[in-house]
């Protein structure tokens, strides 16, 4: 077994997710009007949602192959394949998932993910360079390209590493939704430790969304998004959504209601104020 560890971030939630911008439920809380725009309502929200979603599992299924080999993968005998190429100077695990296989959280995935790796996860400077080919989701066609750079420590002396991610959903024939940019995650706990449980990130930076209907979406991260082991929501935080698509930038507030481990959330935009309830 190769001895690398990817990022636990595979935990996450990136968690969630992720999560970042689920399609919610929106009550106006200042005004009688509603969220009318197909974009607003759960559009440009949910494309994130599933890309960050669908992004950190890939982490995080990297993550399990690299540790525990494919037994951490399957729910039978036979599922995924997970080999190694160690000939070349970036050594290559491969994870295979062929024409279906269920995993443990009963989903079912095609296709391979792709690492391309130099140095152990946790040496400075290494890199983890994940690809995929013909890779699905219960059917939902994924196009990942990611690459994790560990980036030693920061002025404070927490690990942390440089992600930079270009992935797309395609939907169907000429109509898909992608995302770009970089993230930063710093750990805030658990980096230390073999277990999961503990963990907790810092989450930074900016990503692009480009829906099917090829309005443009940009994301900024304007306080830290706390992700902790164990909740299905970002704990606390702050993201701005600006886009040509309207006038008025959105503030997506996750401290709402006093931070902690709850799906409320508000949205603001203008002078006016919406309570959300993630789902």
């Amino acid at each position: 077994m190769v001895n690398f560890k990817f990022m636990k971030t595979a935990t996450l939630i990136l968690a969630a997710s992720v999560l970042i911008f689920t399609s919610c439920k929106r009550n106006d809380t200042t005004t009688t009007n509603v969220l009318t725009s197909s974009d607003d309502n759960g559009g440009y929200a949910s494309d994130a949602a599933k890309l960050e979603s669908h992004s950190n599992d890939v982490i995080s299924i990297t993550d399990v192959a690299a540790t525990t080999g494919s037994s951490g993968l399957r729910t039978t005998s036979t599922c995924a394949t997970i080999t190694f190429d160690t000939a070349g100077s970036a050594h290559i695990m491969t994870v295979d998932f062929g024409a279906g296989c269920t995993g443990v959280d009963g989903k079912t995935r095609t296709g391979k993910l792709i690492v391309a790796y130099t140095g152990h996860y946790k040496d400075s400077a290494s890199t983890h360079t994940i690809t995929s080919t013909n890779y699905t989701v219960n059917g939902l066609d994924l196009r990942v390209h990611k690459t994790v750079t560990n980036m030693g420590r920061n002025t404070s002396g927490s690990y942390y590493y440089a992600v930079t991610v270009s992935d797309s959903i395609v939907y169907a024939t000429d109509s898909i939704a992608s995302w770009t940019g970089t993230r930063n995650r710093t750990w805030l706990s658990g980096y230390g430790t073999t277990t999961r449980t503990d963990d907790s990130y810092e989450i930074t930076g900016v990503t692009t969304v480009t829906r099917a209907n090829g309005h443009v979406f940009t994301f900024t991260i304007t306080s830290p998004l706390k992700i902790v082991y164990g909740c299905d929501y970002i704990e606390s935080g702050t993201v701005t959504i600006t886009s040509s698509s309207f006038a008025v930038g959105r503030t997506l507030d996750y401290s709402y209601g006093g931070g902690g481990c709850d799906n409320q959330a508000m949205l603001s935009f203008g002078t006016h104020d919406y309570v959300i309830t993630l789902r």
